[in-house]
Order: structure tokens, then sequence, then C-alpha cells
């Protein structure tokens, strides 16, 4: 149970358990960051006018690297 909780998945991506923890803490506190910019640009429309969609962006090509090089993980 306890490698199926905290192991499993981090080693079917090829990290260990502390490599996945910064990284997936890091994509969440980036979204945090991207969705609070958006709700100020929803009420203030001049500020953070590309924040929420450049973020999105680059965590998209960040994430779909990642997954390119998963591929040869799995091989």
């Amino acid at each position: 149970m306890f490698d199926r909780l905290f192991h499993a998945h981090p080693r079917s991506v090829g990290e260990s358990y502390g490599k996945h923890m910064r990284v997936a803490g890091r994509v969440g506190l980036l979204l945090i960051g991207g969705g609070i910019a958006a709700l100020i640009h929803a009420v203030f429309p001049r500020y953070h006018e590309t924040t929420g969609s450049t973020l999105i962006r680059r965590l998209a090509a960040e994430l779909d690297g990642r997954s390119a090089g998963r591929a040869d993980v799995d091989a």
C-alpha cells in the first residue's frame, strides 16, 4: 500500500519520489500563481494581459517534453 501511494507513479515516469515531488510541486505553485494573475486580470484587464496564457504554453511545452523523455525510460 505504501509503495502504491508514494512510489508507483513516480517510478512509472522514471523519477524518484523526491524528484517527482519537486516537479509536481513547482507545477502546482506556478498554476496557483497563474490563476491569481488571471483573477487579477479579470478585475483589472490592464494587468497580466498575457501572464496566464504564457504560463500555460510554457508548462505545456515542459510537460510535453517530459512525456517525450518518458518514452525513452519505458523502452
